[in-house]
């Protein structure tokens, strides 16, 4: 298929076959899709944990609206903020340079903005921010996980305290976002035809 027949064969799937597992090499290309992904500043200040340990899961259900995804999928991919945003700036900017230390220099007046931009941000914008970019990360994911045909379910609801809790996060790290994976159940089904505002109510073109 092609990638817009992708996008319009997925849908939000409420429960996964448990007898399926995304192979590894899918997996792989899950995650360097969200490796991939295009960040402000290039800094991605975020975190990924892909759990997969039942007893995690089970912890985790109740406080995601007890849904059934959380128990069935193969893999769950729980998507982090971070407010640190430039403690891995020296290893971003050395892999920038090429670890060329003229290179770097030349690089100082975009290391400093970024410097500055991080500085300037409380811990409450700092996380603000970076989910927003996690949010980019998390439209690679599904993206990817429509071009391989496998299932998936954008999940919000869920007490992220708690979910930061049982995994224990570390301060500097706050949960935004789930995305269980997998394939869909027998008998699983989208609910009626994708509904979507057409072209002419969601964008305005200035010429």
């Amino acid at each position: 298929m092609s990638f817009l027949s992708n996008l319009n064969w997925r849908y939000a799937t409420k429960k996964f076959d448990t007898t399926k597992k995304v192979s590894d090499e899918d997996l792989a290309k899950i995650l360097e899709a969200i490796r991939m992904t295009p960040t402000s500043f290039g800094m991605m200040p975020y975190h990924f944990y892909i759990v997969t340990n039942p007893d995690i899961l089970l912890q985790i259900q109740p406080i995601a609206w007890g849904q059934p995804q959380i128990t069935t999928c193969s893999h769950l991919i729980i998507f982090a903020a971070r407010s640190d945003l430039i403690a891995n700036k020296d290893e971003y900017f050395d892999l920038m340079s090429g670890g060329n230390n003229e290179v770097r220099a030349q690089l100082k007046g975009y290391e400093d903005m970024v410097t500055g931009f991080a500085q300037s941000k409380d811990e409450s914008a700092a996380i603000a921010w970076s989910a927003r970019q996690t949010y980019i990360a998390h439209g690679f994911a599904l993206a990817a996980c429509a071009e391989l045909e496998i299932d998936s379910c954008a999940m919000e609801g869920a007490d992220f305290d708690a979910v930061g809790k049982i995994l224990g996060l570390p301060a500097t790290q706050k949960a935004v976002v789930l995305l269980p994976i997998g394939y869909r159940a027998e008998g699983e089904a989208p609910r009626g035809p994708k509904v979507r505002f057409t072209r002419e109510a969601l964008f305005t073109e200035i010429k």
